[in-house]
């Protein structure tokens, strides 16, 4: 085996060394460049992997937050047309409550001018009468010529407003 390495060109001692010296170089290179590289690596995948779950973390929350939008803003439309609906209700209400006031209001208004109108006319036909009653003397004593004492007038007065 020894001449067939000296016809290849190989050196025992020189592969040697130069095996040692691959050992060194390897041994060196592990030692301070695969083992930084392979840590920078390992590093550099778990932030990608956090980054990953924390995008995956903030999507799923964004996704919970737009649902629980979702149902504030409905439950919010629903309290607004509750609200509008008991506004429009107590509004009816309030109308109808001052339609049956001004009723009311309008009916005793009413009765009260025709209550002063009745006494008005009550009032009216009264000074008529007594007119009536004055106007009746007088032609009387002109009639007969001499003056009636008072009992006779009054009496004389009723009885003629009385027959009409």
């Amino acid at each position: 085996m020894g001449e067939l390495a000296l016809s290849l060109g190989i050196n025992g001692k020189l592969f040697i060394a130069q095996l040692i010296n691959f050992a060194i170089v390897l041994f060196v290179l592990y030692r301070f460049a695969y083992k930084p590289v392979l840590r920078m690596l390992e590093d550099r995948t778990q932030r990608i992997e956090k980054g990953i779950a924390d995008a995956e973390a903030s999507q799923k929350k964004l996704t919970e937050m737009t649902e629980k939008e979702k149902d504030v803003l409905s439950e919010a439309k629903k309290q607004a047309k509750q609200i509008i609906m008991a506004a429009e209700d107590q509004a009816l209400k309030n109308r109808d409550e001052i339609i049956a006031n001004a009723k009311e209001e309008s009916t005793r208004l009413l009765q009260q001018a025709q209550k002063n109108m009745e006494d008005q006319k009550m009032q009216m036909i009264n000074e008529v009468k007594k007119d009536l009653g004055t106007i009746v003397l007088m032609a009387v004593e002109k009639v007969i010529g001499e003056k009636v004492d008072h009992v006779k007038d009054a009496k004389m007065i009723n009885d003629a407003i009385n027959e009409n």
